[in-house]
C-alpha cells in the first residue's frame, strides 16, 4: 500500500514540513514536562499557531485527533519509549515499542509513526533494542501504507554530559542516518552537527529521503532563527522542535516564525518580525 497519500498530510504542498514535538513525558522525566503539564491548553495553542504537524504519544494523541474540523496539524505517533534520558543512567536500560503500533496508528489516523534509534556510549543492547524495534515496525508500515520516520540519535555520554544531550559530531551522525535508511527510513528526523555548513553532507548520505531536523535543547531565539535558516539552506526539508517551542514565552509566534523560515524562504530577521508582533 502506498504512504504517498500519508506523506501528502505530513508535508506541505512545497514540500517542506513543521513537526512540533511535544510527546515529552512519555519518557518519564521530571524536567521534561516543563511547560507542557497541561496539554489540552499546549495542543490547543498549537492547532491555533498551525504548525503542518504535531508529534505525540498514544496517551495524548486523542486530544488533537478529537478537535473538531478538518483544518488541524497532521498527527505523527510516537510508537518507542525509553529509558536513557536521564542524567545518571538506571542499571537496566530499555527501548521498547506499543503493543500493537500500528493498529494504535490507524485508529488515531496518524499521518506517520516515529521511532528512535539511539546510539549511546558502551549501551549496545539498547541501539540493538532500537534495531528490532524497527525491523518489527517496517513491514507492518509497508502492509498499512504508513510512513515511518527514524530518529537516528547519537548521544554523548550522560555521566559526563547530564541527560538527552547529542553528539554533533558529524562522523557519529553520518553512519547512523545511513543505517536509519538502510533499514527502511520514509523520513529522516536526524540531529543538527556542530557545524551546520556541512548538514549538506547528512541529506546526501540520506539517499533522496526527506530530512527534518531535531531541535534539541532550549537556546535564544536569534540562535534557533539563524540555525534553522542554515539548515533549510543546507538542504534541510523542515524540522522537528519541542522545548525551543513549548518552551518559549509565546509558542503560537514561535511557530509563526519557524514557520516562516521554513515555507516562506524568511531571513531570520524576517521571522523575528513574528515575535515582535
Amino acid at each position: 500500500m502506498s504512504i504517498t497519500p500519508r506523506l501528502n498530510r505530513l508535508f506541505a504542498p512545497d514540500g517542506k514540513c513543521f513537526d512540533v514535538a511535544v510527546d515529552h513525558g512519555f519518557f518519564g522525566e521530571r524536567s521534561f514536562l516543563t511547560d507542557i503539564e497541561d496539554m489540552h491548553q499546549v495542543v490547543q495553542t498549537l492547532v491555533e499557531a498551525d504548525p503542518d504537524a504535531i508529534q505525540l504519544s498514544i496517551g495524548q494523541a486523542a486530544i488533537l485527533q478529537t478537535i473538531p474540523g478538518k483544518a488541524k496539524p497532521a498527527l505523527v505517533l510516537r510508537t518507542d519509549i525509553a529509558n536513557v534520558y536521564g542524567k545518571s543512567l538506571p542499571r537496566k536500560l530499555y527501548s521498547r515499542i506499543i503493543s500493537d503500533p500500528l493498529e494504535q496508528a490507524l485508529r488515531l489516523d496518524a499521518a506517520c509513526v516515529v521511532v528512535n534509534l539511539f546510539n549511546l556510549p558502551d549501551q549496545p543492547e539498547v541501539y540493538e533494542a532500537c534495531i528490532q524495534n524497527i525491523c518489527t515496525l517496517k513491514p507492518q508500515c509497508e502492509r498499512y501504507g504508513m510512513p515511518l520516520m527514524i530518529e537516528p540519535l547519537a548521544m554523548k555520554d550522560n555521566a559526563t554530559a547530564g541527560g538527552y544531550m547529542v553528539d554533533g559530531d558529524i562522523d557519529k551522525i553520518l553512519p547512523l542516518v545511513r543505517q536509519a535508511i538502510e533499514l527502511g527510513a520514509d523520513v529522516i528526523k536526524a540531529d543538527p552537527c556542530d557545524n551546520v555548513s556541512e548538514y549538506h553532507k547528512v541529506i546526501q548520505v540520506a539517499a533522496g529521503k526527506p530530512v527534518l531536523v531535531r531541535g534539541g535543547g532550549k537556546v535564544s531565539d536569534a540562535e534557533i532563527l539563524q540555525r534553522t535558516y542554515d539548515l533549510i539552506q543546507q538542504g534541510a526539508r523542515g524540522i522537528v522542535y519541542g522545548r525551543n517551542v513549548i518552551q518559549h514565552p509565546n509558542p503560537a509566534r514561535m511557530t509563526r516564525a519557524l514557520m516562516a523560515i521554513v515555507h516562506d524562504g524568511a531571513t531570520p530577521q524576517q521571522a523575528a518580525q513574528h515575535l515582535e508582533a
